[in-house]
């Protein structure tokens, strides 16, 4: 990726703050690459593929596997260090991309007559306190659209990039996007939308409205992608492919497939490798927010 653009203000390191690390890091090393290809982790030791099922990846409402917040604070802070060149260097990679897609979706809001609030982005380490409860690296990158707020532990989303096999600069950033996404469908009103039309539906239906909730975010990142690209050539040679990758790595089926488990679309939450390509691909292509209209031919609906 070439990101030549301003950084965004609106990142909260909160890495170098002591407290709760979590069992899984074991002290690893880096961050993200500071825009280079296959930028990220090679790290082992993440156990079976299976233990990805329990992980919300790509998520916008982790509630199942956080607390709810009202015992002591296991991420107090105690003591703060100073930051090492590749925090840095991580830093500032998601902060240009997040300030990207600032660029990108206060425009798309002008055009419809509305105004684009930015959300804020969280990196941590480990784990950290968010306004759905207290987050656990495991629970993956997610909204919390209490706090409108993006959370990320970025060692444990490079691991998981290397687990799937989806590793590279823009893969990373598809991440950001596809979470930046969930915000944007907050400020519409579509989460609320969609969580009404849960409400009234039996578990197998609610699945399959999160899906569309999921697979309008992925094309609302290929959407940023296109218009950033267009405003600004962010993309190099090899860029899209690694976005696609990214995509198709989290699909429901091929994520149930490599845990040993035969494929079941009633308990999907996500869509599948081709639909979540597809998607990612509609958005890259048209470049609009119409095109992104996942919930098109619901009987109770239909985007904002």
């Amino acid at each position: 990726m070439r990101l030549d653009g301003p950084e965004s203000d609106n990142v909260e390191d909160r890495r170098r703050q002591g407290g709760f690390r979590g069992g899984f890091r074991g002290g690893l090393p880096g961050g993200l690459g500071g825009g280079r290809r296959g930028g990220g982790l090679a790290v082992g030791g993440l156990g079976g593929v299976a233990l990805l099922l329990l992980f919300l990846f790509l998520g916008i409402d982790p509630s199942m596997l956080l607390d709810d917040g009202s015992g002591p604070n296991p991420y107090q802070t105690q003591q703060t260090r100073q930051a090492t060149p590749d925090e840095e260097a991580s830093r500032r990679f998601v902060a240009q991309v997040l300030g990207e897609t600032e660029q990108v979706w206060r425009e798309q809001f002008s055009r419809v007559g509305r105004q684009y609030q930015d959300p804020t982005l969280v990196l941590y380490t480990g784990g950290t306190q968010s306004g759905c409860g207290g987050a656990q690296a495991q629970v993956g990158p997610f909204y919390c659209p209490a706090d409108q707020k993006v959370y990320i532990d970025l060692d444990f989303m490079a691991a998981l990039q290397q687990r799937l096999g989806a590793p590279g600069d823009f893969a990373s950033a598809y991440i950001i996007a596809h979470e930046v996404g969930h915000h944007v469908q907050n400020q519409l009103g579509i989460l609320q939308l969609a969580q009404r039309m849960q409400s009234r539906s039996d578990q197998e239906d609610a699945n399959a409205i999160q899906v569309r909730v999921e697979l309008q975010a992925d094309c609302f990142a290929g959407l940023w992608a296109k218009r950033a690209n267009d405003a600004r050539q962010i993309l190099e040679s090899g860029d899209v492919e690694e976005g696609l990758n990214a995509a198709a790595a989290v699909g429901d089926d091929r994520l149930q497939r490599e845990a040993g488990h035969r494929v079941q679309p009633e308990s999907f939450t996500h869509g599948s490798s081709a639909e979540r390509v597809r998607w990612f691909r509609i958005g890259l292509e048209r470049g609009d927010l119409v095109a992104c209209n996942t919930f098109a031919g619901l009987p109770s609906g239909g985007t904002p």
